[in-house]
């Protein structure tokens, strides 16, 4: 028999739904369309990651024995893990800091819009073109533009192998990775600040703020946790992510895998040797990572009452 309150609380849910009806409806077909290609891919994933399967015979459930091989016996996936960690480590902030100082520089400048548009087109182009271009600045040979210039100041005797030397691999695909991070998160930050309102700041000058930099940490800051916030979790993606680059510049594989990362080894198991299961395995090994750094950032940039 149903309680007086069971019967309180069906007719405050039939309350809600018959008020807010009409913004669910707007919202099923995103929540389809997410369901389909994001939660269930990943989904799948993670069951097959169980599995040996090669596409050409039925899945095997093998239990964690992929993740057992992953840790214990692949160890070019180890090293991938720690050129992706490296990586991520100096990419991700420098990236991040990069595309929010040049957001607020251009945002004091009377012609943002032209500004805006030379620093996001490199992020326009794929990883595969830019590199390309950039290969001609780190070729091998003394054509190259950075050998000439070294061999013509005297600096060097002989050409460095930027692209072929372990050495040097990680630190051109830094670079030019560097170069292409003013995207979304800069675009994202630009139009954070055109959103302030200027009485913020007017408030602020009659409470005694004398500068951009304290405006920029006081107010601007502040107000902008949530852009902050997209940035930061955007540019952990992207350094997590990172591969068409890599390839482009040092090859797959890389010299002693010097510029090998997760996502070259989740690409080389699942479409060249055609093993799903292990492929799947990296592939949950990187969304683990990339999921638990992006907790810590939501923790530390969210609001308390967010």
């Amino acid at each position: 028999m149903m309680t007086k309150s069971n019967k309180t609380g069906l007719a405050s849910a039939k309350r809600f739904i018959r008020k807010n009806w009409m913004g669910y409806l707007f919202l099923l077909p995103f929540v389809v369309l997410f369901s389909i290609f994001v939660v269930a891919p990943v989904l799948y994933a993670v069951g097959l990651s169980f599995t040996d399967y090669n596409m050409m015979q039925p899945a095997k459930f093998v239990g964690l024995n992929n993740y057992k091989l992953l840790f214990l016996d692949d160890e070019v996936f180890l090293t991938a893990i720690s050129n992706t960690l490296t990586f991520a480590v100096i990419t991700g902030p420098i990236g991040y800091l990069l595309s929010f100082f040049a957001a607020w520089v251009i945002n004091q400048l009377k012609f943002k819009r032209g500004f805006a548009l030379a620093f996001y087109a490199p992020s326009i182009t794929s990883g595969i073109a830019m590199s390309t271009v950039w290969l001609v600045i780190f070729s091998s040979d003394r054509y190259g533009y950075l050998n000439n210039i070294l061999l013509n100041l005297g600096m060097i005797d002989s050409p460095i192998l930027w692209n072929t030397d372990p050495q040097y691999i990680m630190k051109v695909i830094m670079i030019i990775s560097l170069w292409m991070s003013m995207g979304t998160g800069f675009l994202v930050f630009l139009a954070g600040l055109q959103n302030v309102s200027s009485s913020y700041y007017e408030a602020a000058a009659i409470d005694g703020v004398k500068n951009k930099f304290q405006e920029l940490f006081y107010i601007t800051l502040p107000l902008m946790k949530p852009q902050l916030l997209f940035g930061a979790i955007n540019a952990i993606v992207s350094s997590f992510g990172v591969f068409d680059i890599a390839v482009s510049v040092a090859g797959m594989p890389s010299p002693n895998y010097a510029g090998h990362t997760i996502v070259a080894h989740l690409y080389d198991y699942a479409f060249i040797r055609f093993q799903m299961g292990y492929a799947s395995a990296v592939a949950v090994v990187l969304f683990v990572m990339t999921f638990l750094l992006g907790k810590v950032v939501m923790r530390l940039l969210s609001s308390k009452d967010e």
